[in-house]
């Protein structure tokens, strides 16, 4: 069966196409992804993947995107094309001056009660996926990378200096305690645990 024939067939069968597939994995990577990886993911052969792969890069630098599809260390991931780097600075920096959202809040919170700490700590700790928040928090200077856990080899985050200049802090020391504002029905380890 031709890749355009199996396309055809998935999507009659209500299922996404292999390029659909592939296009939605490569989104939500914060590391480039590997032809190997996608193709055991997709039950795909790997030449079948690491062709869509290069049609789909091929395809987004003819039609001018504002992003380019790289094969970068191993593996693959989106990248803003160059040509739109002042835009996207712009933004950015735009972006700074906006208020924090309540995700971010909450996650900026549990970044600095509990640092260093991981994504998937942090992520656990609010009972939602953080990675986008803390990604956002990290391009706006508040928090940072603080090396990888010696066991889980995970990378850790730690607030900034930025942050304690924001907050009017001098050091950690300052910020208060989490104690009175718990629910009073918290179980005991759970309260020890903060």
């Amino acid at each position: 069966m031709t890749e355009t024939a199996r396309d055809d067939a998935e999507t009659a069968a209500g299922g996404p196409t292999l390029r659909a597939s592939v296009e939605a994995i490569l989104l939500v990577v914060d590391e480039p992804v590997g032809a190997m990886t996608l193709a055991h993911l997709l039950e795909r052969p790997v030449r079948e993947i690491t062709a869509t792969l290069r049609d789909l890069a091929a395809e987004y630098t003819a039609d001018g995107r504002g992003f380019d599809l790289r094969e970068v260390a191993g593996g693959w991931r989106y990248y803003t094309r160059d040509v739109c780097a002042p835009v996207v600075e712009r933004f950015v920096t735009d972006g700074q001056q906006a208020r924090l959202t309540q995700a971010a809040l909450e996650t900026l919170a549990v970044v600095a009660y509990r640092q260093p700490v991981s994504r998937a700590r942090v992520s656990a700790i609010r009972g939602v996926n953080s990675d986008g928040v803390m990604r956002t928090l990290t391009l706006r200077g508040l928090i940072e990378d603080a090396g990888q856990d010696p066991e889980s080899q995970a990378h850790l985050y730690r607030t900034t200096g930025y942050f304690l200049e924001r907050l009017g802090l001098r050091d950690l020391d300052e910020l208060p305690e989490l104690a009175p504002y718990l629910p009073h029905d918290l179980p005991d380890e759970m309260i020890e645990d903060t």
